[in-house]
């Protein structure tokens, strides 16, 4: 890295910027190349239809990683999977500290204990409006509302400058769970002055402002009362607000709640733990669901979104162990659609209404409300901190460049678009990208982490879109094939023997030609062999096939 050699202080992100969701976001300070770092936090984002197999994307770490012994500690903002769930999966890399709030940590206790790290994760549970210090950081929680207890933005001040560092966001005058805004502190922090504000940019297409939490109780109560048989609501698991939102309209109606979800579960008794919930009766389980009358059943569960492992695809698809659907039962999307999870949301509710089911989203009833500012929100935000610089974050490039451009608006002298990997100098001298650092992700695929553009994603995802062949060519002495075996997945119907005819041929032909020219070099020969399958598959069907060959001599 380059610099003066004096201190500066610097941004870094590694995660979340040019992207929604798998925030991973580093603070440095001190001379270049020996910064003292913090983070804030390590979250997921999920895979999708094109990513076969894969459930849970994470950012690569390895910058931070190779400087370890200069993390200060992680500081977590919320309990979203998007900004904590890499915790699990990366800390053996990091073995920092971890701060966070009580509802935060109790999250990621049990997280933690599941992937065997319960002993090892030191948590520092940090009140709220809480100050404590990191090296040259001295960090201050601002209470802020959001879709989860205990949101925060967190103001960073060191000697060259404070940072407020927004997480997600928004002002809810009347939230359901936990305290309004801090706006008081958010003031006061503008009055001593803010070098520069790191803000989320999820919704600034958004006009006006976000509609508060407690607004959805009267509407999501007439629909469950409208429906004669099960209501299902699906909604995001760590939605706590919601939670509550559901269990008293469905208490205004005579029906009781059960939950389906391990996720569902591990917030239910996180957010009990830690005084949230608790004037609410236990939910019932997944499995007495089923013994309740059909009018006095509500079930809240995961997979609003369309993952194909969650509880709401399992019920579409008959799967699940414990519940079913009939006609005339009703699901309720209580979540907005994340971008890029529209196609498999469209086939779960298509695979919904093919049963009898009525279908409620947000685009039809009001059942939802974001947990994100909208523009007039962003605007405010911007009047109460009067930061210097603006380095959007939390969004696609579109949104941070939007978001900047809201900034200027708001007499911001600079605002940065800086997505990841880019490393932001905050001071001393004029803000600005100095450097782009190496960046990637990371993908778990079963017990192990991978990268992102390794060679066995890259094939899995040719298979995919391509299918793949297996070729066996047995050699006599004289480099003749004798016997061609061929097997293929996702190109060639049962029975198609003229198209496995003609494979052969053209196999038998490459081999022949090769072996004049190469005599025993296998490897020609394969390689020949391969080019010759995945030009025959393309000239004949527009594919080109993983192909894999192995040859045999006698």
């Amino acid at each position: 890295m380059t610099g003066t050699g004096s201190d500066e202080l610097v941004f870094l992100p590694l995660g979340g910027a040019g992207e929604i969701g798998m925030n991973l976001n580093l603070y440095g300070f001190g001379r270049p190349d020996r910064y003292e770092w913090m983070m804030a936090d390590l979250g997921i984002t999920f895979g999708g239809s094109s990513m076969p197999g894969v459930d849970v994307i994470l950012p690569d770490p390895a910058f931070i990683a190779e400087r370890r012994d200069k993390l200060l500690g992680l500081v977590l903002t919320h309990a979203h999977e998007d900004h904590l769930g890499a915790v699990p999966y990366l800390w053996d890399r990091l073995e920092c500290p971890i701060f966070a709030t009580p509802f935060t940590a109790a999250l990621l206790k049990r997280k933690l204990g599941e992937a065997g790290l319960a002993d090892k994760a030191k948590i520092t549970v940090i009140p709220l409006g809480g100050r404590f210090r990191l090296g040259p950081f001295d960090i201050e929680l601002i209470t802020l509302t959001h879709s989860i207890p205990e949101p925060n933005a967190l103001a960073i001040r060191t000697p060259l400058g404070t940072v407020l560092h927004t997480g997600d966001w928004k002002f809810d005058p009347d939230p359901v769970i936990g305290p309004a805004a801090d706006e008081n502190a958010l003031r006061l922090l503008g009055d001593a002055g803010v070098l520069a504000i790191v803000c989320d940019s999820t919704n600034v297409f958004e006009p006006g402002s976000s509609e508060s939490e407690a607004d959805l109780l009267v509407s999501l109560s007439a629909v469950i009362a409208e429906a004669p048989n099960r209501v299902v609501v699906g909604c995001f698991s760590s939605n706590v607000a919601r939670l509550k939102t559901i269990a008293q309209a469905a208490a205004a109606n005579g029906r009781s709640v059960a939950l389906a979800g391990r996720s569902l579960r591990r917030i239910d008794a996180a957010a009990r733990e830690t005084g949230y919930l608790s004037e609410l009766p236990p939910f019932l389980d997944e499995s007495e669901y089923s013994d309740l009358a059909r009018e006095k059943a509500v079930l809240v569960c995961t997979g609003s979104q369309g993952e194909p492992r969650a509880a709401l695809a399992r019920i579409a698809a008959e799967s699940h162990a414990n519940i079913t659907l009939e006609e005339g039962d009703r699901v309720v999307f209580s979540s907005r659609v994340i971008p890029g999870n529209e196609v498999a949301i469209a086939a779960l509710q298509n695979r919904l209404i093919r049963k009898g089911v009525d279908v409620i989203t947000w685009k039809t009833r009001f059942v939802h409300v974001s947990g994100h500012p909208a523009r007039d929100e962003l605007t405010r935000m911007y009047a109460l901190a009067r930061p210097r610089v603006s380095v959007p974050v939390h969004g696609e490039l579109r949104h941070l460049s939007e978001h900047a451009r809201l900034a200027r608006g708001c007499q911001v002298p600079t605002a940065l678009v800086a997505e990841n990997g880019s490393l932001v100098r905050l001071a001393p001298g004029p803000a600005g990208i100095v450097e782009c650092v190496p960046c990637g992700r990371l993908i778990a695929d079963g017990d192990r982490l991978i990268a992102w553009d390794s060679s066995m994603v890259r094939g899995r995802t040719r298979a995919l879109h391509h299918g793949s062949a297996v070729v066996t060519v047995v050699l006599n002495g004289l480099g003749i094939a004798e016997q061609t075996q061929l097997t293929t997945i996702g190109l060639l119907d049962d029975g198609d023997d003229e198209m496995m005819h003609v494979l052969r041929e053209a196999i038998a032909g490459a081999v022949a030609e090769s072996s004049s020219r190469a005599g025993c070099d296998d490897e020609k020969i394969r390689e020949a062999v391969r080019i010759t399958v995945r030009r025959t598959f393309l000239g004949a069907l527009g594919k080109r096939p993983v192909t894999s060959v192995h040859l045999v001599r006698n």
